[in-house]
């Protein structure tokens, strides 16, 4: 009996030195003065964990091309961090009448992106949750889906019609517009057909 407790807790020892690492970090005075300023100010509970959220971001942005600085690559997509404002502007020197259809080109260009670098098949409704994870990851707000809804909360875009173009285009469906100001809802009505697309 005690030879089998002795064996376990060997057991759990080696498997905790495998997995376990230990690093050092040498760190520029200026930078630990941040990371020191990040945990006094309470944004970070400590060095261990800012690491850690780093290293999440680094995977779930996946940031494996990134020329530092301004020039960042997810598979075929080069990504580029954006004012809000300026996205605003652009838009709105955009007739309304055009907002679907350029909102629908842009979540082609979205699903072909998706579907070529990270391998997923947006137009399958059981990918969905993932195609929803890397929206918000990249900063284009939070993705729900209730029965027939879609629900976009916190959106970067406050257009209804080039929200349900984007998604249209992104997740092949088409959509009613069921709210004017976010959270945006929408109902999905049913496949697209090749004419809508043209």
């Amino acid at each position: 009996m005690q030879e089998n407790k002795e064996k376990k807790l060997e057991e759990m020892i080696k498997k905790d030195e495998e997995s376990t690492k230990r690093t050092t970090i040498i760190l520029e005075k200026e930078e630990r003065e941040f990371i020191d300023s990040l945990i006094r100010e309470g944004k970070e509970p400590g060095i261990k964990p800012l690491i850690s959220k780093m290293l999440d971001v680094y995977r779930s942005m996946m940031i494996y091309d990134w020329r530092f600085p301004g020039e960042y690559y997810c598979g075929i997509s080069r990504i580029a961090f954006v004012n809000v404002e300026l996205i605003n502007i652009l838009i709105q020197h955009i007739p309304k009448e055009k907002w679907r259809e350029i909102g629908r080109k842009m979540g082609e260009a979205a699903k072909v992106s998706m579907e070529t670098s990270l391998g997923i098949q947006t137009g399958e409704r059981e990918k969905w949750q993932e195609v929803f994870k890397r929206l918000r990851v990249q900063g284009f707000g939070d993705f729900y889906l209730k029965d027939k809804y879609l629900l976009v909360k916190t959106p970067f875009i406050n257009e209804t019609d080039i929200w349900a173009g984007f998604l249209e285009g992104l997740l092949v469906i088409e959509l009613d517009v069921k709210t004017d100001a976010p959270p945006f809802v929408f109902e999905i009505r049913e496949k697209l057909d090749s004419t809508l697309n043209e």
